[in-house]
This record gives C-alpha cells, structure tokens and sequence, in this order.
C-alpha cells in the first residue's frame, strides 16, 4: 500500500468554502442594491403585504414578479367585482398558486392549461378562453359559488369541489399567502411594485376597456367615455397639467355617492390593479386616496399627498380625492 509523501493536513476545502460564500454575499448584495434601486433601474418585483393589528411596524409579506402580481391583481379584481367576500378570493388565489404558480401556463397535465390548470376537454372552455385571466378567473368563482356552503368549508374542501384535483391537500400550504394577497388587494393590506417605470407609452383606452371588462358597468363608479363615441366629447380619461413633455392623459374613476364599502373595495382593487399592471400597460403613476404609486420611485412604496417632491395643484400625482382612482399613462 502506497502511502501519501506528503502528510500535512489539506486545508484547500474550506479556503474554498470561504471563497463561495464570498461569491454568494456579493452576488446576494448586488441584487439586493438592484431591488433598492429608486432610479428606476432596479429588477421589477412587487410585494403584498399587510402590517399587524399591533401598529409595531411588524407585518406579513409576499413577494411576486410582475406578471405573477398581475395575475394575482387579476384573480382579485374578478372576484370583487363579482361581489364575492375575501374568503372566496383567498380560495381562489391559493388554488392558482398551487397549479401554475400564478402563471399563465400553455401547457398542463393531459390538457390542462392558464392560471387554474382547467381543461378544455373537460367543459371549462376553449383553450383561448382558458388563458385568458378574467375568463378563467370569472368561471372558476361561477364553479365556487355553486358549492353548498364554500365560505365555511376548509380551503382544502372548497378548492377540491371546484378543481377535483389528485392533490387536494396541497392547496393548504398555499392558504396563509393567500391570505395576505386577499388583504392586500381588496382589504386593508398594501401592495407596492418596484423596478423600472415604463419604457413606452401607456394606452388610456386599453386601460379603460380592461377596466370595464373586469369590474363592468358596476353603477358604483363613474368610467370616462370611450374614444370616439359618438355625440360624447373627450377621450378615455380626462388631460391633466401641461408637463415639460406635453399634457399627461389619465383615466379617472370617481365613486358615486352612496357606493359605500362595496364602492370602496372595488376602488382599491382597481388601483391595485392599476400598479400590477403598470409595466404591460404603460402606466407611470397611480394615485388613490390620499397617496399615490410612482413608477421608479420610492422602492415601489407609496407616497402619501404631501410628501417628499410633492407639488401644489392637479400637477401633484398624490392630489386625488378619497373617492377617486387617477392612472396616469407613460408619455
């Protein structure tokens, strides 16, 4: 048996076990200085979360890319416009997340396809209507609401009666997230998107049709006149300040009286809507309340009327009545 001429303790492995860690730090750093980004050149994401009911800062959170949020934003708006409560929407959400991970799959198990991984062969629809978001959303709460008693029902059983899924216990783990994105888009949570503000600019009649297609005419908010209606003046939105590139087009929804809190939970999904689609839908800016979402600003956080580069006027994106959604498209 040979032995070793040299016997001396090797210590290469974890010299580089130091070096790796090492790579992984600064790699871990880089994006996180690119999450951070404030100029508008940071990665897109955007996070849902929903702060404690002790006020100590200290919140739950859920992190998203952009065309997951936009899905999610999606499923959300569906379901508050359907009049659905928040245990409908959390049902729904967790089971997008557990067949497609909120994404828009064109490919599934056998024929499965979209968000909740229906099946054509199975009657949920044609393969354009399954990949379409409002579609599939809309015909998965229809299935839902057939269910005796879905709201108290576990999410687990509820889910199972809709989908009839080979897994139907792993729709649970996906429930708590579920949770935070169900507060987030139509509750008392908050959804902020951070990275680049649109590069092209925003489409005020695309906006205003998607709008109309996901909430309809709902009676509870006044939606600008299309482009080109006859004997209607205007266009899809309303033209604010003259800006150093020419006057900024938004589409404004104002509440009617009376709405109440139905009106108000279709405001909120509305603006949230609004900023998980600002990247495909070329919008730079969204106010509601008394606070507004700027692309590329602030970390993707909101900003409250009055606050750091705040102006006086209609030229002030927060200056937005408690009743109103503004987005304003990318010139």
């Amino acid at each position: 048996m040979s032995e070793n001429r040299d016997s001396r303790p090797r210590r290469r492995r974890p010299l580089r076990a130091a070096v790796g860690l090492l790579v992984l730090l600064a790699v871990i750093g880089y994006f996180a200085v690119q999450r951070a980004s404030n100029g508008g050149g940071g990665a897109p994401y955007c996070t849902a979360r929903v702060y404690s009911g002790n006020y100590d800062g200290t919140s739950e959170s859920y992190e998203m890319s952009p065309e997951q949020a936009a899905n999610a934003a999606t499923i959300a708006a569906v379901g508050v416009a359907k009049g659905l409560p928040d245990r409908a929407v959390t049902i729904a959400l967790a089971t997008a997340m557990q067949e497609s991970a909120l994404r828009n799959l064109d490919h599934g198990d056998r024929d499965s396809l979209g968000l909740f991984q229906q099946r054509p062969s199975m009657g949920w629809g044609t393969p354009e209507q399954i990949r379409d978001p409002v579609y599939s959303a809309g015909i998965f709460y229809d299935h839902l609401v057939d269910v005796p008693g879905y709201s108290r029902l576990p999410l687990t059983v509820a889910a199972q009666k809709v989908q009839r899924s080979g897994f139907p216990q792993a729709y649970a783990k996906h429930e708590p997230d579920a949770t935070v994105l169900t507060a987030a888009f139509g509750g008392d949570g908050i959804l902020e998107c951070g990275g680049p503000k649109p590069a092209g600019p925003g489409d005020p009649e695309k906006v205003r049709s998607e709008i109309i297609r996901i909430f309809g005419e709902d009676g509870l908010h006044t939606i600008p006149p299309r482009i080109g209606d006859p004997g209607r003046s205007g266009q899809a939105g309303r033209v604010s300040v003259e800006g150093k590139d020419g006057p900024e087009v938004e589409v404004t929804l104002t509440e009617k009286k009376g709405g109440g809190e139905a009106a108000s939970r279709r405001s909120r999904a509305m603006a949230y809507w609004a900023v998980a689609n600002a990247k495909d839908m070329g919008i730079a800016r969204v106010s509601f309340g008394l606070s507004a979402w700027i692309g590329g600003q602030a970390r993707g956080q909101w900003q409250h009327k009055g606050g750091t580069g705040a102006k006086d006027g209609d030229g002030d994106p927060r200056n937005s009545n408690p009743d109103e959604v503004r987005i304003f498209m990318a010139r």
